[in-house]
């Protein structure tokens, strides 16, 4: 469950009443779009509506029924969070967008590199181009809309291109388990070989290609990799 500190107020307004739920920010845009997939113990405050969730001012039964026609918190709360808003400080709306954008940095440094060196763009790049192109991080857009924007407004400042590679990995097998946890998403085929070990293929984006084995080698260090 969401903590009180970090929870924001989802509000609607109908009837001359207000009516407030404590959410979870990070969670807004997945209970948006698939309500029921969501914990509410996780996305929720408290079990709760509210006429004034800050000073506790919670509206009747007969009220919330009239207004929702149910009772069912999963129900209001979608409800307000489809026709109402999310209420947010400034200090809560800085840090989200600040999070968001540090995220699509971090999205485009493993997707894209640099097409002249093969390699991805340091990251303090990227920001100071996204600076520069003024664009604005919404806190509450998906991130992978916001990655294809961001990317548009970069492509005419840096050097942009997206590429993929083929990486085979040859792992000692008492390494495979945490190694293939690692691996798993971009994964094309493994096998065990005769010596004990463990191999796999996969392909990645290309910017991505350091840092995933870099996390590999931490794992194992008598790993042996080959682009393919």
């Amino acid at each position: 469950m969401v903590s009180l500190d970090n929870a924001v107020l989802a509000r609607m307004e109908k009837g001359g009443k207000r009516y407030e739920v404590l959410v979870d920010p990070d969670l807004v845009e997945a209970f948006k779009a698939e309500p029921e997939a969501i914990d509410l113990n996780a996305f929720l405050a408290m079990d709760e509506v509210f006429h004034d969730a800050r000073g506790g001012e919670r509206p009747t039964e007969d009220a919330i029924e009239k207004t929702f026609g149910t009772q069912d918190i999963r129900t209001i709360a979608t409800t307000i969070l489809s026709k109402g808003s999310i209420q947010l400080t400034t200090s809560q709306r800085k840090a989200m967008v600040e999070r968001m954008r540090q995220q699509i940095v971090h999205q485009i440094h493993v997707q894209a590199v640099d097409p002249k060196t093969k390699s991805p763009h340091p990251k303090t790049r990227i920001e100071l181009a996204l600076e520069e192109s003024r664009y604005s991080v919404d806190p509450f857009k998906s991130l992978e809309d916001q990655v294809k924007e961001a990317i548009d407004r970069l492509k005419p400042m840096i050097p942009l291109s997206f590429e993929s590679v083929r990486l085979a990995f040859k792992v000692p097998g008492s390494a495979m388990g945490k190694v293939s946890r690692i691996l798993r998403p971009y994964m094309q085929k493994e096998q065990w070989l005769e010596n004990g070990s463990w191999a796999s293929v996969i392909e990645c984006p290309a910017g991505m290609k350091p840092d995933l084995i870099g996390q590999v080698m931490k794992q194992s260090s008598d790993t042996e990799v080959k682009e393919l």
